[in-house]
């Protein structure tokens, strides 16, 4: 015979762990596709998981501050599109060929994030997906409640 104390524990994780599987039976997910040859590649511009956007890396070539701007403007683009700023990035990855031409124009950067700053990991790489890119840019973003 059980005791009192294990009855209602046993009760209690039962209850805790149906709730936890009716909630993420709930969860959001919507894929959001930028255009016909995302199938070719086989991957979403946008993919919305509950409260969060993630974008995939947006790419550029060209100098630096260009392509720095091509993808901080397209970026902005997909986070209205989602009703989102870079206000609601929470976590930021670049990926380039050149580490030090980036941090170079941080500056240029910041024009989009203002004061506030998602987390980030910068990393050099030998090359991105089209040889001739220099900068690519993923972000996750958060869409308020």
């Amino acid at each position: 015979m059980k005791s009192p104390l294990k009855k209602s524990l046993c009760l209690s994780l039962l209850l805790f762990s149906s709730l936890a599987l009716s909630n993420a039976a709930e969860v959001r997910v919507e894929r959001f596709k930028g255009g016909d040859w995302e199938d070719d590649i086989g991957y979403r511009q946008a993919v919305r998981v509950g409260q969060m956007l993630y974008i995939s890396g947006v790419a550029a070539s060209g100098e630096m501050p260009d392509a720095i701007r091509s993808v901080y403007n397209d970026l902005e683009k997909i986070l209205k599109a989602h009703g989102l700023t870079f206000k609601n990035v929470v976590k930021e990855n670049v990926y380039t060929t050149h580490l030090d031409g980036f941090k170079s124009n941080q500056p240029l950067r910041k024009t989009y994030y203002g004061k506030d700053f998602p987390a980030a990991t910068w990393v050099q790489i030998a090359r991105l997906y089209d040889a001739d890119h220099v900068l690519e840019v993923e972000l996750i973003a958060v869409f308020p409640e």
